[in-house]
């Protein structure tokens, strides 16, 4: 494999990385509700002079399929980035990072009872040894705060924001829509924007100002469009599963740049909850040997 097929997987991990700290600097500057709205606006606003002209001409597939794609842009962008803002005002860059890590396991997990693909001894072992390393991070290394269900509000959100950007996997695996990946997500990012309209004028409407414009730059631009790009070229290049693996770097990625950027820490609970979540997502990916034969009548999914 050239090293260059490299660059685009790491180039987007590590702007997914850095938009956990953008995520974190958000608290107090503007609100959860408004940079949602405001980072997938500006990215429409950048994206409709090259694709408007395209989206037109598959106008009748869009309106046809226009349940899906409000589906795709709620789960991939609507919720999966608007749960992490709110999840950043209870938690820490590095916490959002391990747990976004999760996502690739989560989607084998959801392939499993969605897809009906036969799951793996990798996927099974590595989901236990993860949802262990998880749970230790949750009760911040001690398990009596499981008990007494002291887990911050900001992780159990990244938990349910990392589920749901699963889900967006598996369902666009799932459906086959006939339009081109870039038209594919424009019309979710027009979506998304609608979704997201109701929450930013009834929340707190903050005023975009010198404090925090180059927040919703950060978010609407690399975070949106360039690495959308870059992803979608990772995976023509080396593939979706070889791709997906590179996931597994946004923990170390989150953490570095937290204590660069943050002055956040390492406690012991991170090193053991992080490493014990990215033993099991490795292994879920690498041991993909089925459990069992997938049966006859799960093969042809009609879309």
């Amino acid at each position: 494999m050239p090293l260059l097929y490299l660059l685009p997987p790491l180039g987007t991990v590590l702007i997914w990385s850095g938009n956990m700290t953008i995520n974190q600097l958000s608290v107090g500057a503007i609100a959860p509700s408004s940079i949602a709205f405001l980072r997938w606006l500006l990215a429409l606003l950048v994206l409709t002079p090259f694709l408007l002209p395209a989206a037109w001409k598959a106008r009748a597939t869009i309106r046809r399929e226009w349940p899906r794609l409000a589906v795709l842009g709620a789960l991939g962008m609507g919720l999966w980035q608007g749960l992490a803002y709110m999840a950043a005002e209870t938690t820490s860059a590095t916490n959002m990072g391990i747990l976004a890590a999760m996502v690739p396991l989560l989607t084998v997990l959801l392939s499993a009872l969605i897809l009906r693909e036969p799951p793996s001894l990798g996927g099974v072992i590595g989901g236990v040894i993860a949802l262990f390393g998880v749970l230790v991070l949750l009760g911040q290394g001690d398990p009596r705060g499981l008990l007494a269900l002291e887990v911050a509000k900001g992780d159990a959100l990244m938990v349910v924001a990392a589920t749901c950007y699963a889900g967006y996997g598996v369902m666009l695996r799932r459906w086959s829509l006939g339009l081109s990946p870039w038209v594919l997500l424009y019309a979710q990012v027009g979506f998304a924007v609608l979704l997201l309209l109701p929450g930013y004028l009834l929340g707190p409407m903050t005023p975009v100002d010198g404090g925090n414009v180059w927040l919703i730059l950060y978010a609407g631009i690399p975070a949106s469009i360039i690495t959308t790009f870059l992803w979608m070229r990772a995976i023509g290049q080396i593939g979706a599963s070889k791709a997906s693996i590179f996931i597994n770097l946004m923990p170390l990625f989150s953490a570095l740049i937290a204590m660069a950027f943050l002055g956040e820490r390492l406690g012991a609970h991170h090193l053991l909850g992080g490493g014990l979540t990215l033993a099991g997502v490795l292994m879920a990916q690498t041991l993909t040997r089925p459990l069992r034969a997938a049966p006859e009548t799960t093969q042809g999914y009609r879309s």
